[in-house]
């Protein structure tokens, strides 16, 4: 049973994406900071140093559950804070007045222990700089950075009036408002570095699927002004000549089947118009993805060697093998976590052999049951290529073979005319 749900997380792990990863571990360290600063802070210290009068043992006790309370509710607050930092919520406005109003009991019970010279050696200092921990931590992420600094200078101001009301005196409320200031500074830095860096992250994301989407989009435009091109004028001077056609048939002349074989005759150049334009556009040139290939992988932090050479090949060979590039560098993109990637093109009389290899492949994600490589050996099949992928300790092994004797004289698919 744990078991299953380690390898269900772990799964679960593998399939985000590595700006989700980088959220999931800035959120897991926003959870534990204010728990940190319990321990060391708050409870351990406080309790060390309350004095043993019942009226400090109750207060003391009291205030170490608040703080716990404290701690539980910045939990329960972070996320949708985050969201509203991110843009994905409204801001929680409630979270933010219970968070007030835990941050207002604790201070009480501080005051109080304050007043009665409850705790020893001055350690009231640690538990003011804890306490307003987690209202620091919200507000960081709810509003601008102006202000944030404003509403600190206010509490400092109020918590070293209040503390000077219950008898604090010359440098222990200098240490208050200091202690104050340095929560807020180092909550500020903390939450709002981690929140800005993530928003910055998420925009590129979002950025690189405009562009995606628009680069296809330009791909679209191009392949139909392409076709617009070829069939126009071809598809008007047909429907002309078809007009000219019926009218010289209705009159009885001759000529019509001469318009009409001319008709025939457009109609098949545009056909081979389009054969051509089509295997042009499908066609990929091996030298050029290998190349690409190697920038995409390097960009993205990938150490991508590529060795062999295309030069020679046969067309079809080419294009056949390109896509193989192509499909394997978005595996390992999209799968696992590669920080090497070796690609090795090897010729001979007889073959070539493609090769692509990576690291970082978990063993619980294995890519090549998705729809991708079955469409590679759709097309491979159409060189009487084959193609074959292995998985073992990590490394994924993508290998692809076309024999060069039938490749070259062109395989029976290759003849087909296009439908």
């Amino acid at each position: 049973m744990l078991i299953g749900r380690m390898r269900a997380w772990q799964r679960g792990w593998h399939g985000r994406t590595k700006i989700e990863k980088v959220e999931f571990q800035s959120m897991a360290v926003w959870h534990a900071m204010p728990w940190i600063f319990f321990l060391s802070w708050n409870s351990v210290p406080l309790a060390l140093s309350l004095r043993h009068e019942t009226g400090a043992q109750v207060l003391g006790w009291s205030l170490i559950a608040v703080a716990a309370a404290q701690c539980v509710h910045a939990n329960r607050t972070v996320r949708r804070s985050v969201d509203h930092y991110l843009h994905r919520a409204p801001l929680p406005r409630r979270d933010l007045a219970v968070t007030c109003a835990l941050l207002a009991v604790a201070l009480g019970l501080a005051l109080a222990l304050q007043a009665i010279d409850g705790v020893k050696d001055g350690m009231m200092g640690l538990t003011v700089l804890y306490v307003v921990i987690p209202l620091g931590q919200s507000l960081a992420f709810a509003v601008t950075i102006r202000a944030f600094l404003a509403r600190f200078v206010l509490l400092a101001a109020g918590i070293v009036g209040a503390f000077a009301a219950v008898g604090a005196r010359g440098g222990q409320l200098v240490a208050f408002g200091v202690l104050v200031g340095l929560a807020g500074l180092m909550t500020l830095l903390s939450s709002r570095c981690g929140a800005w860096t993530l928003s910055v992250m998420w925009e590129v994301d979002r950025a690189r699927e405009v562009e995606a989407r628009l680069a296809v989009a330009e791909e679209r435009l191009r392949f139909g002004r392409d076709m617009h091109d070829v069939m126009g004028r071809n598809l008007a001077v047909i429907a002309l000549k078809s007009e000219l056609a019926v009218q010289l048939a209705r009159r009885g002349r001759p000529e019509a089947v001469d318009q009409m074989v001319e008709v025939q005759r457009i109609a098949q150049e545009s056909q081979r118009e389009v054969r051509e334009l089509v295997r042009g556009y499908r066609d990929v040139e091996l030298g050029v993805e290998l190349i690409g290939a190697q920038g995409v992988l390097e960009a993205a932090g990938i150490t991508c060697r590529v060795t062999g050479s295309a030069a020679g090949l046969p067309a079809p060979v080419q294009s056949a093998l390109g896509w193989v590039v192509r499909e394997a560098a978005t595996n390992v993109l999209r799968h696992g976590d590669a920080g090497n990637c070796e690609i090795t093109l090897a010729v001979t009389r007889e073959r070539t052999t493609l090769v692509v290899e990576n690291d970082g492949v978990p063993e619980v994600s294995v890519p090549g049951t998705g729809s991708g490589l079955a469409g590679l050996r759709e097309r491979l099949a159409a060189v009487d290529g084959t193609l074959d992928f292995t998985c073992e300790g990590g490394r994924f092994r993508l290998s692809a073979e076309v024999p060069l004797s039938r490749a070259e004289a062109g395989s029976p698919r290759e003849k087909e005319v296009l439908r």
